[in-house]
């Protein structure tokens, strides 16, 4: 189509009505555009077929348009009602999960086929590993405080405080939460209007987005399935901090919730950037503990407000069980050898790996330095031998000691959403272990990896998907690289 015509099927910030009649990657429902100038394909992320859509358009080129959902018009057949507040967080709790299971597997596995180049994929698919828990499951919540609110009825934005989440689309624009919305605790999002209303009768204001101030910014809880204990994090400005008393609020928590409180404390963030811990912020305790305890496969982790720890640890116990049975799978082979577990993060793998394979060293990298001294505490904690933790940059680690070459057989991968630098990658390769075992929350830059270590000689054995999100687009995946 030549470039004059593109804009004769959509605009960059028109608003249209859109029927959902696929779904790609990433939750991106597929609309089509007809006119005499032929089919023009739009992508909406959040959407499921057999849905009808209000979306604006951020994103027009020659072959395609992205747009932003803004409303649900009309609902797919294919949906059921759930007795939950709809919430951003979950576009697809109606959709009933197998469902959910059907279209992440299909996309997933064609992600592999064109990114990955693996047309064969299905030959390797190993499961589908669904949550153990399929609602209720996730064990921390961010809420937010907003001078601006919705007003659904109307369908526009209103002078409120409000305590919950953004509305979808309009980061200015805040939606109380006034009951379960089935993804955390459902005690906690039941009274978080009292919270709300407890916070407003204090007569400090909300975070105001547009205008960068306010007293009330974020409520930041996280829980325990182990010791079913609640942990919270109230975020304010200093500005007018002497007017609130933050004892008399811990009391107020104590009410509600009784002894299922393990602490709670207080985050001071002057900054006007939209995160919850400020870099030049403060972290006091102001009642209890300042860590919960949580349990995946009988070892026990310390968890602070700050520390990264898998959401759904019902699901990550499936996440990592699948991990170690790749990585054991030829358990003769791992013995009296170095397994590399890279981007290790709070040292999970590698403590379940030690616990279950004996004669085996295990060497944890992260370059997160708090992650490592965690991972230390908890190894120590757990009383697991043959652990060590370096906080270093994987890529450096891997230069600085070239002891290890020849040496590793087995090396566990689990980098963040962006993959694994070229440099890095070209690192792990030259280590030539004979296994990999390759965790990914984000399957694009696998499949994307996997075309470099194909070129290196490592052939795909298998790969299995982990719902660790239900009710999202998110899926992880678990991949089992060989050396030829």
């Amino acid at each position: 189509m030549p470039r004059r015509e593109r804009n004769k099927f959509v605009k960059r910030g028109e608003i249209i009505e859109l029927l959902i009649e696929d779904y790609a990657f990433g939750g991106k429902g597929i609309g089509r555009l007809r006119n005499k100038y032929g089919e023009f394909v739009v992508f909406v992320p959040n959407t499921i077929p057999g849905q009808t859509v209000k979306t604006q358009i951020n994103k027009s080129s020659k072959k395609y348009a992205e747009g932003k959902l803004l409303e649900v018009i009309k609902q797919s057949v294919d949906e059921v009602e759930v007795p939950y507040q709809d919430i951003p967080g979950a576009p697809y709790i109606n959709l009933p999960i197998k469902k959910q299971h059907a279209y992440k597997t299909t996309s997933t596995l064609e992600l592999f086929k064109r990114i990955g180049k693996i047309h064969d994929i299905e030959t390797y698919f190993d499961e589908f590993v669904s949550s153990p828990s399929t609602f209720h499951y996730r064990n921390k919540m961010e809420y937010g405080f907003s001078a601006i609110g919705y007003d659904r009825i109307k369908k526009t934005d209103i002078d409120a405080f409000t305590l919950g989440f953004k509305r979808r689309g309009l980061w200015w624009c805040g939606e109380n939460l006034n009951k379960d919305s089935g993804l955390f605790d459902a005690q906690l999002e039941d009274n978080l209007k009292n919270i709300r209303n407890y916070c407003e009768q204090t007569g400090l204001p909300p975070w105001h987005g547009p205008k960068k101030e306010g007293f009330f910014r974020y409520l930041v809880i996280r829980k325990s399935y182990k010791t079913n204990k609640l942990l919270f994090n109230l975020v304010t400005t200093s500005y007018d901090l002497p007017k609130f008393n933050l004892n008399k609020f811990a009391d107020y928590l104590i009410e509600l919730f009784g002894d299922r409180i393990a602490g709670f404390l207080h985050t001071i963030n002057d900054e006007i950037g939209d995160r919850t811990i400020a870099t030049t912020g403060s972290l006091n305790l102001i009642h209890g503990d300042d860590k919960i305890v949580e349990q995946l496969l009988d070892l026990n982790f310390e968890i602070s407000m700050k520390s990264f720890f898998q959401t759904n640890p019902k699901s990550a116990e499936k996440l990592y069980s699948k991990v170690i049975d790749y990585a054991l799978e030829n358990k003769e082979a791992i013995n009296n050898t170095v397994v590399l577990d890279l981007f290790c993060g709070t040292g999970t793998i590698g403590q379940i790996l030690a616990s279950k394979a004996t004669n085996t060293k295990i060497i944890g990298v992260d370059i997160v330095a708090s992650a490592i001294e965690d991972a230390k505490e908890n190894a120590k904690r757990n009383n697991i031998q043959g652990l060590q933790f370096y906080a270093a940059d994987v890529g450096k680690f891997l230069s600085e000691h070239p002891e290890y070459i020849g040496k590793i057989r087995t090396i566990i991968l689990d980098p963040a959403r962006a993959g694994i630098t070229p440099k890095t990658l070209k690192k792990i390769i030259n280590l030539n272990a004979e296994r990999l075992v390759y965790v990914s929350c984000n399957p694009a830059t696998q499949a994307r990896d996997i075309e470099h270590f194909a070129a290196a000689g490592y052939n795909i054995k298998k790969l299995s998907l982990v719902d660790q999100f239900p009710h999202t687009a998110h899926i992880e995946t678990v991949l089992l690289l060989e050396k030829e």
